[in-house]
């Protein structure tokens, strides 16, 4: 591993264990066990960095969210694996996904990198919901308010999953992507 990677590691580490403004040059540097200067041999700012972590992050998730995606699949075989693929993100990584759920609208991330291809996956999400809107499946709304919609139940989910509220079976998991489906259908 790098030491770019060990210091972006120790910062995403640092931000889950103690929340963003928390995150010191200092701290990243004794968690990520490099030199003062090495830092800014990849970042002039912790703006950068942390805006860096979530672009990675991101791209990560979109990435995993598009792992065994056929578009020639039926509307929702093609909305569920979408749905499924992030609920199994979010378990597989749980500190980028809460890190992209809990500053996707910091100002600390800049526009520019709020907005990225991901990979191409909010694309295909807003695909999804467009093609179902214009066959009357999905109701009429802003695409991207539908997709947060979408996104919105998998994160709550997620989170009391993380705090042991409760387990998550095949059967909850089943229950979860139809409530999801469920959401937005006309």
């Amino acid at each position: 591993m790098s030491k770019r990677e060990d210091i972006m590691i120790a910062t995403l580490d640092l931000i889950d264990e103690e929340g963003l403004q928390s995150v010191t040059f200092s701290k990243i540097l004794k968690k990520a066990n490099v030199g003062s200067g090495t830092i800014f041999n990849y970042f002039s700012s912790k703006e950068e960095l942390v805006n860096e972590v979530y672009k990675e992050a991101r791209v990560h998730m979109g990435h995993c969210l598009l792992a065994g995606y056929n578009s020639e699949l039926s509307l929702y075989e093609r909305f569920k694996c979408l749905q499924l693929n992030r609920l199994q993100f979010g378990i597989a990584f749980p500190k980028e996904f809460l890190f992209i759920d809990s500053y996707s609208y910091s100002p600390y991330i800049s526009p520019e990198i709020r907005n990225l291809d991901d990979a191409g996956s909010t694309l295909e999400v807003l695909n999804v919901i467009i093609e179902g809107q214009k066959h009357g499946i999905i109701k009429e709304m802003d695409s991207h308010l539908c997709h947060q919609l979408i996104h919105g139940i998998i994160s709550s989910i997620l989170k009391g999953y993380f705090v042991r509220k409760y387990p998550l079976s095949d059967l909850q998991v089943q229950q979860t992507l139809e409530a999801s489906w469920k959401a937005i259908l006309v």
